[in-house]
């Protein structure tokens, strides 16, 4: 079985990445049934010729799976299935529910505040980063600069308490943008609601960065709900993978 050719369904045909594939199949299986709870899933060599795909993918599906909450790793014995639904993914030491209301009720004020208060200084670091991730094509890389940015806004709210609550989180942040990225294709939507950030935040005015702000983070929470839901494994389209 070749999953490096597998596509994923819905309203429009689009191009999936070998991970995704894998893990569509993998989350398929474990909710269909065919692995239970407490099942121990086959080891990594086995579903690497199984499925016709490399460690690294593998391992990423795996740990894709584990951020969903249906299995979990045991140093030296294997992967094991603890759950047969998909409830609420975790990003860390935060659930993904709780990262986002945490999330509104800090960063959408916080846009506010940064209208108001930024400086020159501000506006140039984060027009310099919004230009970075605009042309950046690497994920990881990608990834790194969606937190600075998020810091970046903070810090320009001028009060210090905002951007350590933004630190705290920084590691889920990263974690949930990478997960967004790669199972969510979010990159090219999240660099154009940057940027309806970052010109309110230009053009001084607190309702439009509120209003930017808070559509972000409903795209964000929208796209999750989306991986969440069941996966659309028995509906290929034409297409190939991502490279």
């Amino acid at each position: 079985m070749n999953l490096s050719d597998s596509q994923t369904g819905g309203r429009a045909p689009r191009r999936v990445s070998a991970m995704e594939a894998v893990l569509t199949h993998l989350r398929g299986a474990i909710e269909r049934g065919e692995y239970a709870i407490g099942d121990k899933l086959p080891s990594e060599a086995e579903l690497c010729r199984t499925l016709e795909v490399s460690r690294p993918v593998l391992r990423e599906a795996l740990r894709a799976l584990q951020t969903m909450g249906l299995t979990v790793a045991k140093t030296g014995k294997g992967t094991f299935v603890i759950a047969n639904t998909v409830e609420d993914p975790t990003f860390g030491d935060y659930a993904a529910s709780d990262l986002l209301e945490v999330r509104r009720h800090v960063e959408i004020p916080v846009a506010g505040y940064a209208a108001l208060r930024r400086t020159p200084e501000n506006l140039d670091h984060l027009a310099h980063l919004l230009e970075r991730m605009e042309r950046e094509t690497d994920t990881t890389a990608w990834v790194a600069m969606d937190t600075l940015f998020h810091l970046a806004v903070a810090e320009a709210a001028q009060n210090p308490v905002f951007r350590r609550v933004i630190e705290e989180i920084r590691d889920a942040l990263a974690r949930q943008s990478a997960f967004l990225n790669e199972l969510g294709g979010r990159r090219e939507q999240s660099n154009r609601e940057h940027r309806a950030i970052v010109e309110a935040l230009i053009d001084g005015c607190e309702p439009d960065a509120v209003e930017a702000m808070s559509h972000h983070l409903d795209r964000v929470e929208t796209t999750l709900t989306d991986i969440v839901r069941a996966p659309r494994a028995d509906s290929p389209l034409e297409g190939g993978p991502e490279a």
